[in-house]
């Protein structure tokens, strides 16, 4: 069974930065794609950022520019880099793995931007 676990998430002002780390207990390069979602209170689940497994990126619009996605193959890790935040942008945010078969999802990590 594949487990995905998120951290970095915390409490930071508006224009600062995080960095959050998804850890894969496999081989991520087995995943088609790896993905970042967020989910804010009271809204539905979103896709934030993804990448695939020939490193093809995509963005929401409200984040383009602000966030970048990125995979290391040999540490098993997928990151969101996260810059010029903004209160927004609060929210649990969500891994998803995609495998072959199946989608793994981590439990979330809570972002919370203070203005």
């Amino acid at each position: 069974q594949v487990q995905v676990v998120e951290s970095g998430g915390g409490l930071v002002q508006a224009g600062g930065s995080l960095r959050l780390s998804c850890a894969a207990s496999g081989s991520i390069s087995s995943f088609r794609a790896m993905g970042w979602y967020r989910q804010a209170p009271g809204k539905q689940r979103v896709l934030v950022a993804a990448i695939t497994n020939g490193g093809n990126t995509g963005y929401a619009d409200s984040v383009k520019g602000r966030f970048t996605i990125s995979r290391d193959n040999a540490k098993n890790t997928l990151y969101l880099q996260m810059d010029s935040l903004k209160p927004e942008d609060t929210a649990v945010y969500y891994c998803k793995a995609t495998g072959v078969l199946f989608e793994y999802w981590g439990q979330g990590t809570q972002v919370t931007v203070s203005s």
